[in-house]
């Protein structure tokens, strides 16, 4: 049995928490989430107090993402599968072509292939640590893809397919653990979707959406229809992206969401802001993930996982290990040492390191992430 490794204090970093699922969440959060409790936590959130939290997270995102006049800021409650489900019942008309290319990007497909009143969609699928975009397809009326790929670490490029704003198509985009560090034109999406618990420092279940008018409209006419006799679609209230706008206009949530995560959210929205918003964000995502690509191009026993420069993800950098040394080892050895949630995606099943790297990391914590992992190998072997 190997002994523990204890890594030198001078070659820890500053704050050793490197996860690509839960969040990264600042002390300033903390703080405000600790005021929050003699004000806000137990209010209900269709009164003002609320209401103004809701009001700046909605104006936050608007300057955050540049958004032209006519997009709107939504939200609710079950984080970006229940907008999956959302899409389904209130964006989809008929069908939908998909980019299918990890765990997260199949899902929305998989759902759309299960609801019964739309047809089957079209998927164009690529192996784990390529990207595959949907091409122009006849007969669909959205083509939907994910901006950030969380379990390989893949980055795709966001851009309307030629030819789909004439046929009348919408563009929808899953930017869970991409959207707020990874450059985009808004004006290239329809639904802009995403949840808060990764750039954005807070916790799960809200997700946000950034609509367009073609969205907003496809939803009122998509949800019309569902009223008319003999139709066999059905849009549950929950899963109603029109009630979810108009409670959404008024500061609230159709449902009632946990205010806690909304505090969480405001704070972190201000602190990007304050910094320089989205340019400022994505630059400092990049020289993070910079620093590990480069780190493991150099290393004689780590390789990044992506091969396509172009598509490596600056917000969730994935590092292949040489297959003497295990990631479990240096995953374990990391995490007696105080650095946590390092390991691969689960159902990747590579020997892998997964680390993310969102704007509430510091850049220096990467760099010095690197000498750990370093010193790890040097010690196991």
């Amino acid at each position: 049995m190997i002994e523990s490794v204890k890594i030198p204090t001078s070659l820890l970093p500053e704050d050793g928490r490197f996860g690509c699922g839960p969040s990264k969440i600042r002390p300033k959060q903390v703080k405000a989430l600790a005021q929050a409790g003699t004000t806000l936590l137990g209010t209900s959130h269709r009164q003002s107090p609320v209401k103004h939290v809701v009001a700046s997270i909605r104006e936050g995102l608007a300057n955050y993402f540049d958004i032209p006049e006519g997009w709107q800021v939504a939200l609710g409650n079950g984080g970006a599968s229940a907008f999956w489900e959302m899409a389904c019942a209130s964006l989809i008309a008929r069908r939908g072509a998909f980019g299918s290319y990890g765990s997260f990007s199949g899902k929305f497909a998989a759902s759309a292939a299960k609801a019964p009143f739309l047809e089957e969609p079209v998927i164009y699928k690529g192996e784990y640590g390529t990207c595959a975009l949907p091409e122009y397809t006849d007969d669909v009326d959205v083509y939907a893809w994910a901006h950030n790929e969380t379990s390989t670490g893949v980055m795709a490029p966001i851009r309307r397919v030629r030819g789909s704003v004439e046929q009348g198509a919408l563009t929808l985009i899953d930017a869970t653990s991409g959207a707020g560090g990874l450059p985009v034109d808004i004006t290239q999406t329809d639904a802009y979707y995403f949840s808060p618990q990764k750039v954005f420092g807070s916790d799960g279940g809200l997700w946000i959406a950034i609509l367009s008018p073609d969205a907003i409209e496809r939803a009122a006419n998509v949800e019309q229809s569902a009223q008319l006799e003999g139709a066999r679609r059905w849009v549950p209230p929950f899963l109603s992206l029109t009630q979810a706008l108009e409670n959404s206009r008024k500061d609230q949530t159709l449902n009632t969401p946990a205010i806690s995560t909304l505090v969480l959210l405001d704070e972190q929205v201000k602190w990007l802001n304050e910094h320089g918003g989205l340019d400022w964000a994505t630059k400092r995502c990049a020289k993070s993930a910079d620093i590990l690509y480069s780190w493991a191009e150099r290393s004689d026993y780590a390789t990044p996982f992506v091969k396509d420069t172009a598509i490596r993800s600056n917000v969730v950098v994935t590092i292949d290990l040489d297959d003497s040394i295990k990631a479990s080892a240096v995953v374990s050895a990391l995490r007696d040492n105080g650095i946590v949630d390092t390991s691969g995606y689960r159902k990747l099943g590579r020997n892998q390191l997964r680390i993310g790297v969102f704007p509430s990391v510091k850049p220096d914590d990467v760099e010095a992430l690197t000498h750990c992992v370093d010193y790890v190998v040097e010690h196991l072997n």
